[in-house]
């Protein structure tokens, strides 16, 4: 395909869009491995050498990759926040059941994003990581001002509930446990959550 016929199909953003697309997809049936610019290239029809005006480097495209994960996954955060009950318990209920099931719907995605979040060069994953949690950071900061959460380092405090959401979500994920426990699950696991922080 010509380089004119290349513009002419894919106007400005859309063959990074397109990329990022493919890359996905091949992310969730072959895994990080196997993504290859070249690849991908032909999966969606430009030459070789074209997905490189946008990911210079196979690492420029995992990063893109996680980035946009996160930017989803908080998406689906803010809205599970924003919607609903307002009671404290249930925004802190709606929050953990969509970073669980974002979780379990995206494996690979995930794994992805977690090791491009602690990759020590300097990009943008662990910002857009920050991003994506802020609804949950906030809620924590919430729960404490109004003497529902007890007083101490907030970071700690989400991380044990980070862990303990992405712990079952990889149960599902790994089989041992049903897809269908897990709303059931994540209810107990933040229930004992509240109880377990209280002040």
């Amino acid at each position: 395909m010509s380089e004119q016929n290349e513009q002419r199909r894919y106007h400005h953003g859309d063959l990074r869009a397109a990329l990022l697309e493919a890359a996905e997809h091949s992310l969730r049936s072959h895994g990080a491995a196997q993504l290859s610019l070249r690849d991908l290239a032909r999966e969606v029809g430009v030459s070789h050498g074209a997905p490189r005006r946008h990911f210079p480097e196979r690492q420029d495209l995992l990063d893109a990759l996680a980035e946009n994960g996160y930017a989803r996954l908080g998406e689906r955060i803010r809205r599970a926040v924003a919607s609903g009950d307002p009671d404290f318990a249930a925004r802190v209920q709606r929050a953990t059941s969509a970073f669980a099931h974002f979780a379990m719907e995206n494996r690979a995605l995930l794994e992805l994003m977690n090791a491009a979040k602690h990759r020590p060069e300097g990009t943008g994953v662990p910002r857009s990581a920050e991003v994506a949690f802020e609804p949950l950071v906030d809620l924590i900061r919430e729960g404490q001002e109004r003497r529902l959460l007890r007083v101490g380092s907030v970071e700690e405090i989400g991380i044990i509930l980070y862990a303990t959401i992405n712990g079952l979500a990889t149960l599902v994920n790994n089989g041992l446990i049903d897809a269908e426990r897990l709303e059931e699950l994540v209810e107990i696991a933040v229930d004992q959550f509240l109880r377990g922080t209280a002040p």
